[in-house]
């Protein structure tokens, strides 16, 4: 296979060298998952892009803190529970920080679908009447409209149609290339005066396409509109400042970045949040409740009905300062170098269809191809009988396939972790697919 030679590349202005082999090899040595074996063979996990392993210090965090800890947050008045409510707040804080934002900016919710339909149903009660003259700028009606891309996941897909169908609001998409990427010269052509709310992925999870955020957000608030953006595959990868990239809401999880299940992160503008109001009530978000009506908390907890994820905001906030430990643009940097290695082999390698930007382009971590003429769940079978985890399917993206002219492709995606052994397996073993399978060249 071609070699691509790897040479430090600058990130933010910095110089900045991936990760070596040594120090993704005591990297993995902190994730016990990695040290499994699949049918006989080594664990070569590259299927972080659907859900990322632990390593060791998230693991202990949570146990920790459920040993020793456990308590309600934000009531009681005993010592447990304020020791349990100050590890949740200072979770809170850590992930605030790590996003470059306010601890009241932080929205814990149960992953990032979550937080994404609590930005759609918030906009559908706004355009309901609730929430007061401070929610009328969510107000949606006939003639407003959504604008999305057809690359969308379906969790920043369906909630906006549903938005659009409750609201009387257009969904209007932004059509991607044959490649499936998209251009804000793309976006310019269908954004307009009453385009509200423009929402899209910062990293495509099929195509591991980057978008350009600071254009897209310049031309939404051009015309007043907002801007949310599905950084799931961007918060767990890159240096991630959600203020500087001035976008108004934002989504990601924490099982995508070596955290818990069950907890997810919304930001929002503080005086977004405060004004947006809430669809799930109960609960920990009042401040007081008659028989004739209730008023709510400020946001943050205005948004936090019900028994918080405790333990899983403790754990993620130990997964952000582990990977702040590696430093995320060098975890950026080896992913990178990565990506570039496996379009390099998958180059070589008759009968690959590649989707998404070409060899040498910046793209996330993450490759997803078609072997022509074998279905990708029979190639994702005979990758894991050799040991090897990726994803196949649709990837939750049915439209972008279906423009592509795919039903499903074959995803590797990469994490800090991924050695440069796993990507060769990986490379070797797709190389088998067509013979094994009988397919001419």
């Amino acid at each position: 296979m071609r070699r691509l030679e790897v040479v430090p590349s600058l990130v933010h202005g910095v110089s900045v060298s991936p990760l070596s082999d040594l120090e993704v090899a005591s990297i993995r040595a902190d994730f016990p998952a990695l040290g499994e074996f699949v049918n006989g063979q080594p664990l070569a996990y590259l299927d972080s892009g659907a859900t990322a392993q632990r390593p060791l210090a998230v693991l202990d965090a949570e146990r920790d803190f459920l040993l020793h800890s456990n308590a309600a947050v934000h009531r009681g008045a005993h010592t447990l529970a304020a020791l349990a409510t100050e590890a949740y707040e200072d979770a809170r804080a850590t992930v605030a920080d790590f996003v470059g934002a306010s601890p009241a900016e932080i929205v814990w919710t149960s992953n990032a679908t979550d937080a994404l339909n609590l930005v759609a149903y918030g906009m559908a009660n706004a355009s309901h009447g609730r929430g007061g003259p401070a929610a009328r700028r969510f107000a949606l009606g006939s003639g407003d409209e959504i604008v999305i891309t057809e690359a969308e996941h379906h969790s920043n897909l369906v909630p906006w149609q549903e938005l659009a169908a409750v609201t009387g609001a257009s969904l209007k998409y932004v059509p991607v290339r044959d490649d499936g990427t998209w251009t804000a010269d793309d976006a310019a052509a269908v954004i307009t005066e009453r385009t509200r709310l423009i929402a899209f992925a910062h990293v495509s999870n099929v195509t591991g396409y980057v978008a350009p955020v600071s254009d897209i957000v310049a031309l939404a608030h051009a015309v007043g509109a907002l801007v949310v953006l599905d950084a799931c595959q961007s918060a767990p990868h890159r240096r991630l400042n959600l203020v500087e990239l001035d976008v108004d809401f934002a989504a990601f999880s924490g099982h995508k970045m070596g955290g818990p299940n069950g907890i997810g992160v919304l930001y929002g503008r503080a005086d977004l949040l405060d004004a947006l109001p809430p669809f799930r009530t109960g609960g920990s978000m009042i401040n007081t409740v008659t028989m004739e009506g209730s008023d709510f908390l400020p946001a943050p907890q205005r948004f936090e009905a019900g028994t918080q994820p405790v333990s899983q905001a403790v754990a993620l906030a130990a997964a952000v300062r582990y990977l702040e430990s590696v430093g995320l643009d060098r975890i950026d940097e080896h992913e990178n170098a990565l990506a570039q290695r496996m379009l390099a082999g998958l180059a070589d390698i008759p009968g690959i269809q590649v989707v998404g930007p070409a060899a040498g382009v910046t793209r996330a971590g993450l490759v997803s191809f078609d072997v022509v003429g074998v279905h990708a769940h029979d190639v994702g079978q005979y990758l894991d009988s050799r040991g090897i985890a990726v994803r196949v399917g649709h990837h939750c993206a049915q439209p972008l396939h279906r423009r592509l002219g795919l039903t499903a492709t074959t995803r590797a995606s990469a994490y800090l972790y991924t050695s440069t052994d796993d990507v060769d397996r990986f490379l070797a073993a797709v190389a088998e697919v067509r013979p094994y399978f009988g397919v001419d060249e």
